[in-house]
């Protein structure tokens, strides 16, 4: 009984240790294409707001959100346009990596 105790211990043990391994292991970026229409656009903070369709490859619903951009990629983007863009979540934040109209 005991013995069995011991090693019933040990697996827990180490099955917490695999568990505590792989929820602080890194996160990987992941990527998705999706296109929406531009409601606000604002270059000096690198923000861009689209409302947009479900993105099915991060896992995000149809809403509107706020994304980070480089301010040289959305120059000339305006409220109202249709855009094609596409988004890397990194680190818990969805950057736009190439948006174009259309």
């Amino acid at each position: 009984m005991v013995w069995s105790r011991r090693k019933a211990i040990s697996g827990l043990v180490a099955m917490a240790g695999m568990l505590t391994a792989f929820s602080f292991a890194p996160v990987q970026a992941q990527q998705a294409t999706a296109s929406g229409k531009v409601r606000r656009v604002n270059p000096s903070d690198g923000k861009i707001t689209i409302m947009h369709g479900e993105i099915v490859e991060l896992k995000l619903p149809a809403m509107t959100l706020v994304y980070r951009v480089e301010p040289q990629l959305i120059q000339e983007i305006q409220p109202g346009d249709q855009v094609t863009f596409t988004v890397v979540r990194q680190n818990g934040d969805y950057v736009i990596i190439e948006i174009r109209k259309g």
